[in-house]
């Protein structure tokens, strides 16, 4: 049996999400930080649908940023 990814690790969206908050909060967050929290968004977010996630994601990691600075 294969193991399988989790979608965070290659969904499309979180990289995308990871490369705009980063250049969002460049110089207040490190991109380390930055990928840690939309992965750990995209995480909580298992449950949206598809079609929400992109956004979902993003708004969720940019607020949890906003609160951790």
């Amino acid at each position: 049996m294969q193991a399988s990814v989790h979608p965070s690790v290659t969904d499309p969206t979180v990289r995308a999400a990871v490369d705009r908050l980063a250049a969002e909060f460049a110089g207040r967050a490190s991109p380390d930080l930055v990928d840690h929290v939309v992965r750990g968004s995209r995480r909580d977010l298992d449950v949206v649908p598809a079609a929400a996630l992109p956004e979902m994601v993003e708004r969720l990691a940019r607020q949890r940023l906003i609160d951790a600075l």
